[in-house]
């Protein structure tokens, strides 16, 4: 189990939660044990590139969560070094929830989920957002991706933990259903000529 995680989930209270219910010296051992995991690897890496979209979680000034998914093209979240992530901030509904509450707290939480794999990363970190940054903004530009960019948002890595794939339903995109689609449509068009070009009897 990943030390780093641990450090940051594992607070007082739920510590005093797993111990009530038999499992803190158990995640004790594994956490002490554990690596550190607190970079991007490049197993992960190449997991970030495949997605078309994450969940950006961050925390307003009255303590409230805000859970907000944000899409775009496949590798639009890019690894910019072991440590960092960003990401174009395409323009939306103009609230700036994200902005607003990064502006007093920068502590941020990323969940990446592949559900064709059944794979989920957590990613606990600091955010900030970048204005003004033409050239950052260029590096996080995505090629032929028509939405307009207001910012650049960077994510600082400080803990990544990956799940089991429990519970975790198969679903799958609509360019991953034409993909598959793709060759069954080719064979049908391929017998229907050929039934159109068969003589009649």
């Amino acid at each position: 189990m990943p030390r780093k995680f641990g450090e940051i989930a594992f607070t007082p209270q739920v510590q005093a939660a797993q111990e009530q219910r038999g499992s803190r010296q158990s995640y004790e051992r594994y956490i002490a044990k554990g690596p550190a995991n607190d970079s991007i690897t490049p197993k992960l890496e190449e997991f970030i590139t495949q997605l078309d979209g994450f969940y950006l979680g961050t925390v307003s000034s009255n303590g409230y969560p805000y859970i907000q998914f944000r899409g775009g093209p496949s590798g639009f979240l890019k690894v910019l070094d072991e440590k960092t992530l960003g990401f174009a901030d395409f323009s939306g509904n103009v609230q700036y929830i994200t902005v607003g509450n990064l502006s007093g707290n920068d502590k941020a939480f990323l969940f990446l989920m592949d559900y064709r794999h059944r794979q989920r990363i957590k990613i606990w970190g600091r955010a900030e957002y970048v204005e003004g940054d033409s050239a950052l903004i260029e590096r996080l530009r995505f090629p032929d991706y028509p939405a307009a960019i207001e910012r650049a948002i960077l994510f600082h890595v400080e803990a990544t933990s990956e799940n089991c794939p429990q519970h975790i339903p198969i679903r799958y995109s609509e360019t991953e259903v034409a993909a598959m689609m793709a060759p069954l449509q080719a064979r049908i068009a391929e017998l229907e000529q050929q039934l159109s070009d068969k003589p009649e009897a």
